[in-house]
């Protein structure tokens, strides 16, 4: 062993190759050493206690073997599960993931991707709701520094997109609710400049146009704080409807914190399907989606050199109803 960190040359020298060789076998440059040198230096450098450099190999690249996720908030599961996703597909191609989030502000997207491109990423994911006049200048940016991305949800122009129907699916679960009876609902809308939240609200509303609408944080605590707002202004709707599951399970806890019952009282539902709403009480309808399916789908998207159709095709809801939203007996 040689004292203080040992250096590539030491490796080569010690296995007997030159300097270049051991370079392209610890390295990742894209020539390749045969199978017998390339053992030969690996055992030389874990001999010597050899680290490569991530930032060398990086700049030898163009990219780095990392995959950066960008969610919205790391707390919610949601992004959780859509990780995993990505984390699985990551874990077969041997790449690292890391993730970052916007902290539920989707206006601070553009100083992170400004941030990863320093890092030379081999993907970068978004999965956090992109802002309707979001700017794609940082995208671009990202794009030329190596890094390919997509995105999650939104279909966007020009960027590998896993699209996911969110219109379409909330309109679906606003006819399975007036099938069941009810009439007077209100809708739990979250930031009016957030694509999702926008076409979720839109799709309800297709069909339910009548619906009061009030607009909060895309969170347990904003739907708490909506849910809260509507009961103190004398509001009692026949079925609530957050555009996420998060807010929903935020608004059933204010309906509590009132004196009144989730699903007997006031019915309510969301969309997603994170895994704990079966577990809550009462379980909550829902629109269901395949989270971590669609963050696995993104990696793959991203890594493709000539995507096919099937990894662009858009994902779908599925409604589930549970306890929270019974037979209507009321309007």
């Amino acid at each position: 062993m040689t004292e203080g960190a040992p250096t590539l040359s030491q490796v080569a020298a010690h296995a007997g190759v030159s300097l270049a060789t051991a370079s392209r076998a610890l390295n990742g440059s894209a020539r390749t050493v045969n199978a017998d040198l390339q053992a030969r230096v690996l055992a030389s450098a874990a001999a010597l206690g050899y680290s490569a450099n991530v930032q060398a190999q990086a700049m030898a690249r163009g990219t780095s073997n990392t995959v950066a996720v960008v969610v919205g908030d790391i707390a919610d599961p949601y992004f959780s599960s859509i990780a995993s996703g990505v984390i699985r597909v990551a874990d077969a191609r041997g790449l690292i993931v890391t993730l970052t989030a916007t902290g539920a502000d989707a206006s601070r997207e553009a100083a992170i991707l400004g941030a990863l491109k320093g890092q030379r990423p081999r993907a970068v994911i978004l999965a956090g709701s992109r802002m309707l006049d979001a700017d794609t200048a940082e995208l671009d940016a990202v794009e030329r520094g190596g890094a390919r991305v997509a995105l999650i949800g939104s279909e966007l122009p020009g960027v590998r997109s896993v699209g996911i129907r969110n219109r379409e699916g909330a309109a679906d679960l606003a006819r399975a609710l007036v099938g069941r009876g009810y009439t007077d609902f209100a809708v739990l809308a979250g930031p009016q400049n957030l694509l999702t939240a926008r076409d979720r609200t839109a799709g309800f509303l297709d069909v339910v146009p009548d619906a009061r609408v009030v607009t909060g944080s895309f969170s347990r605590d904003g739907g708490y704080r909506t849910m809260a707002a509507l009961l103190a202004d004398g509001v009692r709707p026949g079925c609530v409807f957050a555009v996420t599951d998060v807010m929903a399970v935020g608004a059933m806890a204010a309906l509590r914190d009132a004196g009144l019952a989730p699903g007997a009282d006031v019915a309510v539902a969301g969309f997603d399907d994170i895994p704990l709403v079966q577990d809550v009480t009462p379980s909550l309808s829902t629109v269901a989606l395949p989270l971590a399916e669609i963050g696995a789908r993104a990696l793959e998207l991203a890594l493709a050199d000539e995507p096919d159709a099937a990894l662009a095709a858009p994902f779908a809801g599925t409604v589930v109803l549970r306890a929270s939203t019974p037979e209507c007996v009321r309007g």
